[in-house]
């Protein structure tokens, strides 16, 4: 049984806490959370912006509780820690937890900047020749939806794909407002949520040879809405647009449409069960509904699959969390002058 600690007590450890539900051969061991704040199990206040939205009440009499981190670090029993943390954290905790010899799964995104980022994938590859690993939270490699595309992408089973859209938008965060509207920390919808679809990106076509991006800030006073043209020599065009500019009640959206040489897929959140539509040549549109839960089951229990047969990460790595945000800061550069930047 793999035992895991999470720090941290918001919206994504709940998030974490209802897949780790679903995931054989793993349970949350421990929680801790230096303020205090929700380690009496109740998390029936917490929420968010996806997945599975019904309360939920810990059994802490199961379920150890940790304001030190030092302390949960240093408990023999805990194999894995888990950080759900404000991102101007996440390097100290990290670097601290491979150190102890602890296992990482640690949330997008890796750090605030690509410099801090290069940090961990420097102390995860040299963890790794030790057997200790470190995976970030890239759920969206795990999304059946995003699965599918992916796979249909490599497989080319509808030729090359022309042209690829992404669009993750919504309004402000309602959660966490004392992190996410302070830009500074969280880098604004850039960084926190669009970096989603930047990593996809790069998953199925590889590193872009330049990007133009055009954005704004508007709650954080960093970029919470940005628009980025992927320059690929020889195509696809690929562009990605993120926000949470959006007015409040907008709710949220993610979605893609993904022209291919003989069909046109196109995904949209809101449509629920019939989100994923396939329009093929010379057949009716389909609903296509791939199978698995949502990515953070997927997530998890590949990473926990990982630890049990001591293998290192592969589908999203670290060098991948950090390329990630190395493009969104190309974008913000972009942004700010107004020129194409050149990732080459």
């Amino acid at each position: 049984m793999i035992n895991v600690g999470i720090i941290g007590t918001g919206f994504m450890t709940v998030a974490h806490l209802k897949a780790y539900a679903r995931v054989p051969g793993v349970r949350v061991a421990a929680l801790c959370n230096p303020s205090g704040r929700n380690l009496d199990g109740d998390f029936s206040k917490v929420a968010g912006n996806v997945g599975d939205a019904s309360a939920l009440k810990l059994d802490m009499t199961v379920v150890k509780a940790f304001r030190d981190v030092a302390a949960l670090l240093a408990d023999p029993e805990i194999h894995v820690i888990d950080i759900c943390t404000p991102t101007k954290t996440h390097v100290e905790l990290a670097l601290a937890a491979l150190a102890a010899g602890k296992h990482v799964l640690l949330e997008k995104p890796m750090a605030r900047t690509a410099a801090e980022s290069q940090r961990i994938v420097e102390a995860a590859a040299a963890a790794a020749e030790r057997g200790v690993y470190l995976m970030p939270a890239m759920c969206l490699r795990f999304w059946p939806e995003y699965v599918w595309l992916q796979q249909t992408v490599v497989a080319g089973t509808y030729g090359k794909v022309l042209d690829a859209r992404f669009r993750r938008v919504a309004s402000a965060p309602a959660w966490g407002h004392s992190h996410f509207l302070q830009g500074g920390e969280s880098g604004g919808a850039l960084l926190d949520l669009h970096i989603h679809d930047v990593d996809f990106l790069q998953a199925c076509w590889g590193r872009p040879q330049a990007v133009f991006a055009s954005g704004y800030s508007k709650v954080s006073g960093a970029i919470d809405h940005v628009v980025a043209l992927y320059q690929y020599p020889g195509g696809p065009t690929v562009s990605a647009e993120g926000s949470w500019a959006m007015t409040e009640g907008f709710g949220f959206q993610m979605a893609f449409t993904v022209n291919f040489e003989r069909a046109t897929v196109d995904m949209d959140s809101t449509r629920g069960v019939d989100a994923l539509r396939l329009i093929a040549a010379g057949v009716a549109p389909v609903t296509v509904k791939p199978d698995g839960g949502d990515g953070y089951i997927g997530e998890l229990k590949y990473f926990v699959d990982c630890v049990t047969q001591g293998r290192a990460p592969r589908v999203v790595t670290a060098a991948d969390g950090a390329a990630a945000v190395a493009l969104c800061e190309a974008e913000q550069e972009s942004i700010r002058t107004g020129k194409l930047v050149s990732l080459t």
